[in-house]
């Protein structure tokens, strides 16, 4: 697997702010990532809590009730930066501070247990498949500026549910009307097509990180192959974006990244 440079390109933050997203290929090692696979396996077998079931989203695919077929599908593990060491180390790794420090034009980084804070499972024949949406539709912060990573623990592809973006979508207006009651665009508005039409397939090898914006418009397909697929998923904000008082955003504190 390559690696990456330890250092952030000066093309990266520029890249970012035009497109809402950037990949940094190999950022996480083997080692550490065999690791993290080892920790999710433990959590998984026996279940380990707190989790979420697919039936509690109830996106198309998911087993309709816990007591049918699939049922006991977990969708995430929550609560990921307490769970282990090894998912503390990866939320805050230094490759990790720096690649958002020169994206937020920030040192001063905080880490949300409140949002994503999770390892995502997507199981075979259980999974749903996830609309286009953008994160901060349920989020409450002073400012729509926050910034999640998606670290890839095996291969992302077509087959197994890989993300799909929309580059540049988190610098677009789009008006309450062209979202459903879910806040999910509208794929059947003629007012949508344009920005459906530029969607591209994030493809990731293990150990690749994916950082993306609050506001940038993916989805993901179903996993049609034979294996579990997990990544891990961690959110940050700068120190003078303050949760909401009141909100389920301010329900734990954030953790500085020192």
């Amino acid at each position: 697997m390559p690696r990456a440079s330890p250092h952030v390109s000066r093309f990266e933050p520029a890249l970012f702010a035009s497109q809402g997203y950037i990949v940094r290929k190999g950022l996480i090692s083997e080692p550490i990532v065999a690791h993290l696979n080892a920790a999710t396996e433990k959590a998984l077998d026996p279940l380990i809590g707190p989790v979420e079931f697919e039936t509690e989203v109830g996106y198309p695919g998911a087993p309709a009730t816990r007591d049918a077929h699939g049922g006991d599908t977990p969708r995430r593990l929550l609560h990921a930066y307490a769970r282990e060491s090894v998912f503390a180390d990866l939320a805050t790794a230094q490759s990790i501070k720096d690649t958002l420090a020169a994206i937020m034009g920030t040192e001063n980084l905080y880490l949300s247990q409140n949002h994503h804070n999770c390892v995502m499972t997507k199981y075979p024949g259980y999974s749903s498949s996830t609309s286009w949406h953008q994160d901060i539709r349920y989020w409450s912060f002073d400012k729509a500026e926050l910034v999640s990573i998606w670290c890839a623990f095996g291969n992302e592809t077509r087959e197994n549910g890989a993300l799909s973006v929309i580059p540049g979508s988190h610098v677009e207006d789009v008006e309450r009307g062209r979202l459903d009651r879910d806040l999910f665009l509208r794929t059947d508005l003629e007012a949508n097509q344009g920005l459906l039409d530029r969607q591209v397939q994030v493809e990731l090898d293990a150990g690749d990180v994916m950082f993306f914006h609050c506001r940038l418009f993916h989805a993901a397909g179903r996993n049609e192959s034979d294996t579990v697929k997990c990544s891990a998923v961690f959110t940050y904000h700068d120190r003078d974006n303050h949760p909401i008082p009141g909100t389920r955003s301010e329900r734990y504190p954030s953790i500085r990244l020192r």
